[in-house]
């Protein structure tokens, strides 16, 4: 999708987030919600999901697509350079990343933003496949990350 279409349907699912999240405060609900409507609206999402720090692990929480890893191997892969490095990678050809970890080889590109609390702290990650390479742009961090604010509005 090229980047002016993106940068559209971004502001208007940025919009229906921002009013959908008004109808609760729970944490998780506000996640499920903005797992479900990003990977349904966008098309070239092929898996859409957060994963979360627990005890130390990287460990899957809500998402959709086909069934992920549960946990991944610590320092490894695209979520925990994400995490480790604090700030949105893109991956164009994720075979080529040295030590990605494949949940599903039908993915091919990804991206993956780092999740933070209402303190800033980085507590995991939003992690988004897609089975074409090279799908994700700068348009896709930047809406994104503002996506993942509305979490706590």
């Amino acid at each position: 999708m090229e980047d002016r279409k993106k940068a559209g349907r971004y502001e208007r699912l940025y919009k229906q987030l921002h009013e959908l999240l008004q109808k609760s405060q729970n944490t998780s609900a506000r996640m499920a919600t903005i797992i479900a409507v990003l990977h349904h609206k966008m098309d070239y999402f092929f898996w859409t999901g957060f994963y979360l720090l627990d005890d130390g692990k990287m460990t899957v929480n809500m998402y959709q697509g086909p069934v992920a890893c549960q946990i991944l191997e610590k320092d490894k892969g695209v979520c925990w350079a994400a995490f480790n490095q604090q700030k949105t990678l893109m991956v164009e050809d994720v075979h080529a990343f040295p030590g990605h970890i494949a949940c599903d080889s039908r993915s091919n590109s990804e991206i993956v933003v780092p999740l933070k609390n209402k303190n800033g702290q980085i507590i995991g990650v939003l992690d988004v496949d897609s089975k074409d390479k090279a799908s994700f742009s700068d348009v896709d961090a930047r809406w994104l990350e503002k996506i993942l604010d509305l979490i706590w509005i």
